[in-house]
């Protein structure tokens, strides 16, 4: 009952920050203090995520950034793109349907993050044999066969699974890699899950 009261008192102040414009400083001040108060790190559920990175917040503005604005920060998401270190981009399809239909993520009970799922389904059709599916971002059915396995493509789908804001600055989809949600082994798997054969997103 503590958390949700702190939640709705959180949730009232910004909404005040935000009816009251950029220049009341102190109000987003009292904000972020309250915040510093209410949440804590508990195990993998590290605190830094209620903040939001400089290019998080340029992109919540009722004004978006610029075309220029969203390539600079293009440009520098790409930098943080770690592509695998053993040149091996692809795991096991079946583990990577798992983690892609999975939207458990980052709970402070968990030890590890390789509990995590990537919530793929939130956004996606990813199988030819899901009967709802979401909408928010493209349909992957038949990844391989529409897009192809050149290397190019390849090492583009890994990137956009690390940290799609490298190729649109204000994605709705999360920084897998970049944020620590999902293992570089995870990836892999879901790289298998998009390009196998015998995948569901490929096979009837």
């Amino acid at each position: 009952m503590k958390i949700f009261a702190h939640t709705v008192a959180a949730a009232s102040l910004l909404l005040a920050c935000q009816g009251a414009g950029a220049a009341d400083a102190e109000l987003h001040a009292e904000f972020k203090a309250m915040l510093d108060r209410s949440f804590k790190t508990t195990g993998i559920a590290a605190k830094h995520r209620i903040y939001q990175l400089d290019f998080q917040a340029a992109c919540s503005q009722a004004q978006p950034p610029s075309v220029q604005e969203q390539k600079a920060i293009e440009a520098e998401q790409l930098k943080t793109i770690r592509y695998p270190a053993d040149g091996n981009y692809f795991g096991n399809w079946k583990e990577g349907e798992k983690i892609a239909v999975s939207g458990r993520g980052l709970t402070w009970t968990d030890k590890t993050p390789t509990n995590n799922g990537g919530g793929c389904y939130n956004c996606h059709q990813m199988s030819h044999h899901e009967i709802a599916y979401g909408t928010i971002g493209t349909s992957l059915l038949d990844y391989s066969k529409t897009r192809g396995r050149s290397d190019e493509m390849i090492r583009y789908t890994w990137g956009k699974i690390w940290n799609a804001k490298a190729f649109n600055a204000c994605s709705n989809m999360p920084r897998n890699g970049d944020a620590d949600i999902l293992t570089e082994q995870q990836i892999k798997h879901l790289m298998a899950y998009l390009f196998d054969p015998e995948s569901p997103v490929n096979k009837k």
